[in-house]
């Protein structure tokens, strides 16, 4: 499968989607791996984290239109990083697809996640009183997802351990209307950033995408 889909939010940033279907065998075949990264595939089986892990590295290989070694690392919040290309990265995989965001501007974030009505269960666990208040009855299960994805791309994009999503990332009322704008903030000590989350409905998936001026 090609990229399935791919949004420019400008000169210097984008994002894609791969529909994963082929094999692992056929994404393994299109990386250039060192022997570690070799030893991390082999460590994840042949589950599915195995397929999410190889096609996040294949859609950035394509994103990134190149045919040699693409040194991704993981610093240690977990955030990975390029060695040798001047991108800031982010990466994301729900069931069927991977998503990537990458920018030479800016540190991104992004999140994709398969739309269930389980969301519903969980909300009190990452939103707070006022922000499950603005949510309408009609488009319930979209806008859960919407705020979850929005304040999952914030956490990747900011880049360190120990934020809360419910305490420390806080999101501003909106209208859901398939894509848009979310306005957010990360609070947390003397940490105080503005953001503004994009989502964008993708068949039955959400997507939160985010950007922040590098430092």
């Amino acid at each position: 499968m090609a990229i399935a889909y791919r949004q420019r939010i400008d000169d210097d940033t984008e994002f894609a989607l791969w529909k994963i279907e082929e094999t692992a065998e056929d994404l393994y075949v299109q990386l250039q791996l060192n022997d570690e990264e070799k030893a991390v595939v082999e460590k994840l089986g042949t589950n599915k984290r195995h397929l999410h892990w190889l096609s996040t590295r294949v859609l950035l290989r394509h994103m990134l239109s190149t045919n040699e070694y693409i040194d991704c690392q993981v610093d240690s919040h977990g955030k990975p990083y390029l060695v040798n290309h001047p991108y800031q990265i982010s990466f994301s995989h729900s069931f069927d697809f991977a998503a990537v965001m990458i920018s030479k501007k800016y540190h991104v974030g992004i999140d994709i996640e398969l739309v269930k009505e389980k969301v519903e269960r969980i909300a009190h666990k990452f939103m707070n009183p006022n922000e499950r208040g603005f949510i309408s009855e009609e488009r319930k299960i979209e806008e859960l997802y919407v705020c979850w994805c929005a304040k999952e791309a914030i956490y990747k994009c900011y880049g360190q351990k120990e934020v809360s999503f419910l305490d420390n990332i806080l999101l501003e009322p909106f209208r859901f209307e398939g894509h848009g704008v979310v306005d957010a903030k990360l609070r947390k000590g003397d940490v105080a950033i503005d953001y503004t989350v994009g989502y964008q409905q993708y068949e039955d998936y959400m997507i939160g995408y985010v950007t922040e001026y590098s430092v």
